[in-house]
């Protein structure tokens, strides 16, 4: 008699930094039945149904001060919970893996009501507090960045990395970027993560004819929300709401300009790419600078606060890069140090001494 499949459903919802580090997980578990919880209309109902079986609830964060939306927002959880409960106990899950965020909460409180094990995956310098609170709860939380760890000294911690798709640990894989790009010229990517960086963008579209006349490339990833994205045009500018060929293009580029979720940073960093990182100055308790000073403190990246970055200062500072290449060259080293290759390993088998306990 064959045995059957152990069964985990993972809970990971909204931006690239919570699914991402999900999907590689779930790769390193290919004898695992996996099924998905998310929420309806964000990035996981386009990225998760073609292979995984995706489940809904409804659920949201708290906003500040106390009312109406408030309760809403309590009633809300508590009919999530009911629904994870029903959807752990009808699945016969075994146990519940989760990247944070909104969506955690309901899915850690319905698996610890039912004995389920829980593994969470927190992937910034500083934990958000879904991941501070719900930490304890948990049979382990895997660390994105050492640093973490003093933020959660009720938690049982241990050190993974944030693991990345397959596609960013294959050598060569450059080769495989289907842009029409020389090859021996410098290039440039400028991403804002799934979400884009309307701020970074415009002020990359006022630097870049500086670039251009230095023989730079710039290949501008501007997300879909920014109204002006087709606004530059020059033969050394591409222009792209989104490019799924990331790993490609992050090991061609010699130098990028981001924002630093740790997603992104997490990529930049097993590829080896240098980079000048634009925190998001809205994300909940400034967590971007804090992923920011992990790769600035070992010379991997440059930083700057949007409100302090000026056109003048950006063009610059890349000009300034692009002329230093051993210092580009040292910086990526630095990256590499940041980002162990087998975190997904690490991952896939804490979950596994934890749920086949």
């Amino acid at each position: 008699m064959v045995d059957a499949p152990i069964k985990l459903l993972i809970a990971a919802s909204g931006t690239g930094g919570h699914l991402f580090p999900a999907i590689a997980l779930a790769q390193e578990l290919p004898d695992y039945q996996i099924e998905w919880l998310g929420v309806p209309n964000r990035l996981e109902t386009q990225l998760v149904p073609q292979q995984y079986r995706l489940n809904t609830i409804s659920v949201e964060g708290f906003q500040k001060g106390f009312g109406i939306s408030s309760l809403l927002t309590v009633g809300k959880l508590v009919g999530s919970v009911l629904k994870v409960r029903k959807i752990l106990q009808n699945g016969q899950f075994q146990g519940v893996f989760t990247t944070g965020g909104y969506i955690a909460g309901p899915a850690v409180i319905a698996a610890r009501s039912l004995g389920i094990p829980v593994i969470l995956h927190e992937a910034n310098a500083l934990p958000g507090k879904v991941t501070r609170f719900f930490g304890p709860w948990c049979n382990a939380v895997a660390l994105g960045f050492a640093v973490a760890a003093k933020y959660l000294p009720r938690a049982k911690t241990i050190y993974t990395s944030t693991p990345v798709r397959s596609e960013f640990l294959e050598p060569g894989v450059a080769s495989s970027l289907d842009l029409s790009i020389p090859e021996n010229v410098p290039v440039i990517v400028v991403f804002g993560g799934s979400q884009g960086a309307v701020a970074i963008n415009k002020l990359v579209r006022e630097c870049a004819t500086a670039w251009f006349d230095v023989g730079a490339w710039v290949v501008h990833l501007t997300g879909d929300k920014d109204p002006e994205a087709e606004s530059l045009k020059h033969p050394q500018y591409i222009s792209l709401p989104f490019y799924n060929n990331m790993a490609a293009l992050l090991q061609r580029a010699n130098l990028a300009i981001s924002r630093s979720g740790a997603g992104s940073l997490t990529e930049l960093a097993v590829c080896g790419t240098p980079a000048i990182l634009i925190p998001y100055p809205f994300a909940a308790e400034d967590h971007q600078t804090y992923n920011a000073q992990v790769f600035t403190s070992v010379g991997a990246a440059l930083m700057f606060q949007q409100r302090e970055l000026t056109v003048e200062k950006l063009q610059t500072e890349v000009l300034r890069l692009l002329q230093s290449p051993q210092e580009l060259k040292v910086m990526g080293e630095k990256a590499k140090t940041i980002a162990p290759a087998d975190s997904a390993e690490k991952l896939a088998q804490l979950v596994r001494e934890i749920v086949e306990k």
